[in-house]
């Protein structure tokens, strides 16, 4: 497995690097540990762009000794370039499997705001994206991972790289699915009372089938896992999230679009709004691109 991990030297980029530290990673893994140096501010000051660059090479050495130390094949890379551009575009060069990254940089105001270069990391790359939040403990145990379901191709992606992958000894699992139910405003002509509830019925019934198939594959990997399907009180993305802190999930890891398949050219509504407001850490799957 390939993963790149994205740093700036920020308190969020140590989270990542101890998050990569602490878990297990499937035997040949190999680690790239990623800063850009943005040359736009350097334009009349060529002499200072290179020692900024040796200075993010010696840092990025001393940030990958604990990977080292755990076992880990990884290696340093400095990238010229705009961060936006650059890490989405390396990723893709160096045939990443995982960008794993921190939530917010140096450049970020607040911490419960996503910085750009993650969001534009998070819609761009052509690899799974891990945004990595700490929840300001520390931990050496198991995880808790939320894997929400749909029954589509790209849940199952997930769910099925939720069952390759090592994790740390004593972790839970929770497939769980939130049904889609017809939203009623004011007169509904086109349906009857008993459609609208045949409907409703077959929703349910679809969520159900869902769960069980998603935490039936994970029972056969192996893993501690249970299932829930979510009372439709709310859009699938705020049931997610709503289910991710009642449980105090650690990682949720989700499809990158649903049933209704590429509603953005980009990433899917759910799993963005996801991505961007959970106060866990979130791992967007994107399924592999087909070669004609």
């Amino acid at each position: 497995m390939k993963v790149l991990v994205a740093v700036d030297g920020s308190s969020s980029s140590d989270a990542v690097i101890r998050e990569v530290a602490r878990q297990p990673w499937p035997a040949g893994s190999e680690i790239a540990v990623v800063t850009v140096v943005d040359p736009y501010f350097f334009t009349k000051a060529p002499l200072l762009m290179e020692e900024a660059k040796q200075s993010a090479q010696k840092a990025l050495e001393e940030m990958a000794k604990p990977l080292i130390e755990a076992g880990l094949r990884a290696s340093p890379m400095v990238i010229l370039d705009n961060p936006r551009h650059a890490l989405p575009r390396a990723a893709s060069e160096w045939k990443a499997d995982l960008v794993m990254m921190g939530s917010h940089g140096r450049g970020t105001v607040g911490r419960l705001l996503v910085g750009s270069t993650t969001q534009a990391v998070l819609r761009h790359a052509t690899c799974s994206v891990e945004i990595v939040r700490s929840k300001g403990t520390e931990s050496s145990g198991g995880m808790r991972v939320l894997v929400p379901t749909d029954g589509s191709e790209h849940a199952q992606a997930a769910l099925a790289e939720v069952a390759a992958r090592p994790w740390p000894n004593g972790s839970e699992f929770r497939v769980m699915a939130s049904p889609e139910y017809p939203v009623l405003v004011g007169e509904y002509p086109y349906y009857a009372p008993e459609q609208v509830s045949d409907l409703t019925k077959q929703s349910l019934a679809h969520a159900s089938a869902a769960v069980e198939k998603g935490a039936a594959m994970l029972a056969r990997a192996g893993l501690n896992v249970s299932s829930e399907v979510m009372e439709p009180k709310d859009t699938p993305s705020h049931s997610i999230l709503d289910a991710a802190k009642e449980w105090n999930a650690d990682l949720i890891v989700v499809g990158s679009h649903g049933r209704r398949g590429f509603d953005r050219l980009i990433l899917g509504s759910v799993s963005e709004t996801v991505a961007l407001h959970a106060t866990c850490s979130v791992e967007v799957v994107r399924m592999p691109v087909a070669v004609m």
